[in-house]
């Protein structure tokens, strides 16, 4: 529509009303209106939620935001409140904020002014993340044991952060300060979506990586070398920016990996999971490659000061040792006297010697002599010798000849007696000693029986016999009945006279 309102005349004339009744304000009169509404009405509350994305600016002004499951507040605590705060609220801890509710017309947003802070429970992303601590420790990724020494002056040193953050750049630019080395950016997202999985994927990655420094040479291979030490970085944020380097996967990336680790994760009062089950702990990117690298001048520095030590000690040895010689020098006495007493100690030794030789032939041959004036001629020893053997053939004669005699008498003796013990004595006496037909003894009636042929030795022979009847000790055999006889075969003629051939 299009406004036709006429001008003011001269007269003075008022304008005639508008079609739009409502007042036409300005932002700033609205801006200002919303905020005397809101403050009026919300002097004083008690909000709970939980603290996210806390900030201390440099002004010591402290902006956080308080959230629950459907709703953001922005929250702001001055500084002179901040510095009064007995209990310092924190990312991820559940609280009742005590304030007023204001606007801020810069931004069109309203928010809590805190006066105060109080714990109202213990925040879900913390309890979380207590959790999962605890069930980690458990497994021991954690462990002090695990953990390595970092090298001293790495060779190649792989990070694994974002590439287009500040954090790299400090961390080259540290490096280069320090003692320029070899670095290999690994690119993954530090935060948000996907970024845990590319952490963990790098930190594998690098440990994949040929050792051999020397692959460049073979097409065939990478000619990417594996780094001797990592370093997981990434700038400050909110426990919820650094979530990804809690995340298990993360934790167990670096807990297993065989390179050396060192994380740096946020600013020195964040702490994550990774910091646990690193080899170390940086309180900030920049730390971090202060702790991988020592310093390349004092390196210099101090290489120079133990050389020029060593130089100097090995310049004062040789003093020493010369001074030394010299002083042991003076205290010998001089080679060519000393020679000198030695000829002729050798000179006088050699003259003493062959007299020696001469008087000791002499005492030699006088002592020879000596002795062979009290020897005894070899015939008068022989002479003496057969005289003493003929003696002693004599006596052992005689000896051999009693000993045969007395055994003699002894063997006459011992036949005498025992010819008294012969069973041929008593045969003469009458005695007779009865054999069976096998010549075995019989010393008892029970050994026979009637019909039984026996011997019968005498003293001057032996007789056949046969038993007639049994003994009459009641012990003998009965007698066997005798066969009977067999029929003569009588001739054809009746005259038995003639044997039968058959």
């Amino acid at each position: 529509m299009i406004d036709d309102t006429s001008t003011a005349n001269g007269a003075g004339e008022a304008p005639e009303p508008s079609e739009h009744n409502s007042p036409v304000f300005g932002v700033a009169e609205i801006s200002q209106a919303l905020k005397m509404t809101v403050e009026h009405a919300f002097q004083r509350v008690r909000v709970r939620g939980e603290i996210s994305g806390l900030k201390r600016a440099a002004s010591g002004h402290v902006y956080f935001t308080l959230k629950d499951d459907s709703a953001v507040l922005d929250g702001v605590c001055w500084r002179g409140t901040a510095g009064r705060l007995r209990l310092q609220p924190e990312d991820g801890m559940e609280m009742v904020v005590t304030g007023r509710l204001t606007t801020y017309p810069a931004r069109s947003r309203y928010q809590i002014v805190a006066e105060s802070f109080e714990i109202a429970g213990e925040g879900a992303l913390l309890k979380l993340l207590e959790d999962r601590r605890r069930k980690l420790a458990a497994e021991g990724l954690f462990d002090a044991e695990r953990k390595r020494e970092l090298p001293y002056l790495p060779t190649v040193i792989g990070v694994v952060t974002s590439p287009t953050g500040a954090v790299i750049r400090d961390i080259l630019h540290r490096l280069a300060d320090r003692f320029p080395s070899r670095v290999l950016v690994w690119p993954v997202l530090v935060q948000g979506d996907g970024a845990a999985e590319q952490i963990a994927e790098a930190i594998v990655g690098f440990n994949g990586l040929d050792s051999d420094l020397s692959r460049g040479l073979d097409p065939n291979r990478s000619a990417i070398p594996r780094p001797d030490l990592l370093i997981v970085a990434r700038g400050g944020g909110s426990l919820e920016d650094l979530w990804a380097f809690n995340e298990e996967i993360v934790v167990r990336a670096a807990a297993e990996s065989a390179i050396p680790l060192i994380s740096a994760v946020g600013h020195e009062t964040d702490t994550t999971l990774i910091d646990y089950a690193s080899d170390r702990r940086a309180p900030t990117p920049t730390a971090a490659a202060e702790i991988a690298v020592p310093v390349r001048s004092e390196l210099l520095a101090q290489v120079m000061d133990q050389g020029a030590r060593l130089q100097g000690a090995v310049g004062r040895r040789v003093e020493d040792g010369r001074l030394r010689l010299e002083g042991l020098a003076r205290g010998l006495p001089d080679p060519r006297r000393a020679l000198e007493d030695g000829a002729q100690r050798l000179d006088d030794w050699s003259e003493r010697l062959s007299n020696a030789l001469a008087l000791g032939l002499s005492a030699r041959r006088r002592e020879l002599a000596t002795h062979a004036a009290g020897l005894r001629p070899p015939k008068h020893m022989i002479d003496a010798g057969a005289q003493s053997l003929k003696s002693e053939v004599r006596a052992l004669g005689r000896a051999i000849s009693e000993r045969v005699t007395d055994g003699r008498r002894r063997l006459e003796g011992t036949s005498a007696l025992l010819e008294s013990y012969s069973y041929q004595r008593v045969l003469e006496r009458g005695f007779a000693l009865v054999t069976d037909a096998d010549g075995n003894t019989v010393a008892s009636v029970a050994a026979v029986a009637a019909g039984d042929d026996v011997n019968l030795r005498l003293a001057d022979g032996a007789l056949g016999a046969r038993i007639t009847r049994g003994g009459t000790g009641g012990g003998g055999r009965k007698p066997e009945p005798k066969p009977k006889a067999k029929p003569k075969s009588k001739s054809p003629k009746g005259d038995d006279r003639q044997g039968s051939l058959l």
